[in-house]
């Protein structure tokens, strides 16, 4: 036995680097809308929370179940108590994230979702993406080191074994609280290099990045943003056929994870 001041401390990453080696068993989904969710909660028969493992009087649901090795857990934020819409964007995301880590001690979050795309990076409409890192586009902080925290560049867990298995896009997301694109959004997204746009990745990043649990985001592109249509209504147009798309490959997802450690994706 070694002498106490010889020890070797267990680290953060020591923790992580064993965790990579067991079995995936808890999967949570950040799902930012129920249209997107519901088709993925039919398919694997997943419950909705009965008693809910989250504070009294939020309205983040929470469906659940098992397929084979796995207990999924899909979160959606719910309505609104105000407006009845889905409670899109990063507040909302980040609360969630936070709630359900503590909650369920996840081995793996995935942020499935739609997202806009861009052209000129490739993305067309239907397409599936794989995100390799994740920023912020319109948090503007015009300061030394602060505009690089604003940015909050994280990267996703790397799954190189999944993408060759299904062949997916890749590329950077960036995420902002509104659906349009204002001319400092367009030069903040240029900026961080992005194929895809979102509302909610890089906050569900943020939290992830701080409790230590590895992340993948799965993005399924419904509107063009550098293109000719408005985007609301290129979006509305795409919702439904883009989530069907999705749903399929987030299936194909967990059928892949089952029974496999992180460091096999």
């Amino acid at each position: 036995m070694a002498p106490p001041n010889e020890q070797t401390a267990v680290t953060a990453d020591d923790i992580v680097s064993e965790a990579e080696k067991k079995p995936i068993s808890t999967v949570v989904f950040v799902i930012a809308m129920q249209t997107e969710a519901l088709p993925l909660v039919n398919r694997f028969q997943l419950s909705e929370d009965v008693e809910s493992v989250f504070p009294k009087g939020v309205p983040w649901v929470r469906y659940h179940g098992f397929y084979k090795d796995l207990h999924i857990n899909i979160i959606w934020p719910g309505k609104d108590p105000t407006f009845c819409v889905d409670s899109v964007g990063t507040v909302s995301a980040s609360l969630v994230t936070y709630a359900s880590i503590q909650a369920l001690q996840p081995d793996l979050i995935i942020n499935a979702g739609t997202a806009g795309g861009f052209k000129a990076k490739g993305a067309c409409i239907g397409d599936v993406f794989l995100a390799s890192e994740v920023a912020f586009h319109d948090r503007r902080i015009p300061i030394p080191v602060f505009d690089l925290y604003g940015v909050g560049l994280r990267k996703a867990l790397s799954t190189p074994n999944l993408l060759k298995q299904f062949n997916l896009k890749v590329g950077r997301l960036s995420t902002g609280d509104s659906l349009d694109v204002s001319p400092h959004d367009e030069a903040a997204i240029n900026a961080n290099d992005a194929t895809i746009k979102d509302m909610e990745g890089a906050a569900v990043a943020y939290v992830a990045d701080l409790l230590k649990v590895p992340t993948v985001f799965v993005k399924a592109v419904t509107d063009i943003v550098d293109g000719d249509k408005p985007t609301t209504e290129e979006f509305i147009q795409n919702l439904a056929a883009v989530t069907a798309a999705l749903d399929e490959m987030v299936a194909k997802v967990i059928e892949f994870i089952s029974g496999k450690c992180l460091s096999e994706l």
